[in-house]
């Protein structure tokens, strides 16, 4: 079967009998939204050999966007609460990427809530949990119902395993989007199964962890029984700013700092060797601490419990 196009761009086949049309392969209307291709085939906007071409990335069953719009998380949260589970609200890990921070990436399973007694939805990526939401823990973000900050972080609080909790705290207070003092509040009220867990997780996070790894060593410090340090601590000379650590003990001079991935960068090795040049005239000892010590947690305790004794 050819394709043939008139002086008005509107292609035909042509075999036996009249002439059919054939839609654009790339209407505008559908053009940076998430459609159901149950509806534009029926209207006759696409074919469903057109919709199976590389032009058009699957989001979710039935639903479809053109391949020029990034399918990121908060894309497949909107379009699942929308147009999935009418009626849902995202939470979770989810509402977080909605309020712009990202605890999971694009192809997280996005987590939806339904009062009880809803229909159970079960589709590949998506999970849906049935909960009755206390009143004022919903608001509206881009055009879809979601758990307000406080509510998303106590949620997240008591779902989340271990130090994982603690970290996407952390990250949620550090990002602005939420207050350490409101969400405590807001944890203390919360009732059922994970509150007394969500409450811990608010006790624990202090929001000034600026990497998912500080949070780690400073929790293991705490559990090691170590005194607690002071985070983003400035040290200062008779000169005036020496450096910000990750976390100090003043009065014994001791700092730990994490080194991550990025000390790897192009001309940060001499500038962290210029920093530590300055932060050791000063008087201060430094521990390092690498992905790696954190899984030998009682020998990393020995070494800054050793630095605390050496200084003091």
């Amino acid at each position: 079967m050819r394709l043939w196009t008139t002086s008005h761009g509107v292609r035909h086949r042509f075999g036996h009998g009249a002439p059919v049309p054939v839609p654009p392969s790339v209407p505008d209307v559908l053009r940076g939204r998430v459609f159901r291709a149950s509806v534009v085939i029926g209207r006759g906007l696409l074919t469903r050999n057109q919709l199976r071409g590389p032009a058009w990335r699957r989001v979710w069953p039935d639903l479809y966007v053109h391949r020029d719009v990034a399918v990121t998380h908060a894309l497949r949260a909107r379009a699942a609460t929308s147009l999935l589970v009418p009626g849902s609200v995202v939470t979770g890990c989810s509402a977080a990427v909605l309020w712009d921070v990202g605890l999971v990436d694009a192809a997280a399973d996005v987590e939806l809530t339904v009062p009880p007694g809803h229909h159970p939805v079960r589709v590949p990526g998506l999970h849906v949990r049935r909960s009755r939401l206390p009143p004022g823990w919903v608001t509206r973000r881009r055009g879809v119902a979601v758990t307000t900050p406080e509510a998303t972080a106590v949620r997240i609080a008591a779902a989340l395993p271990g130090d994982d909790a603690v970290v996407a705290v952390d990250r949620l207070v550090a990002s602005g989007v939420v207050d350490l003092g409101p969400l405590r509040g807001l944890a203390a009220t919360a009732r059922g199964p994970g509150a007394a867990r969500a409450r811990e997780v608010c006790r624990l996070a202090d929001g000034l962890a600026e990497s998912p790894q500080e949070t780690r060593v400073r929790l293991l410090t705490a559990r090691g029984g170590l005194p607690a340090p002071i985070a983003q601590y400035v040290v200062r000379d008779a000169r005036g700013f020496v450096a910000r650590v990750d976390f100090a003990w003043p009065e014994q001079k001791v700092a730990v700092e994490y080194d991550g991935v990025w000390h790897a960068e192009p001309g940060q090795f001499a500038r962290d060797r210029q920093r530590l040049n300055r932060l050791q005239a000063a008087g201060w000892r430094v521990v390092f601490v690498t992905a790696a010590d954190l899984h030998r947690p009682d020998e990393l305790v020995r070494r800054i419990a050793a630095a605390l004794a050496i200084v003091r």
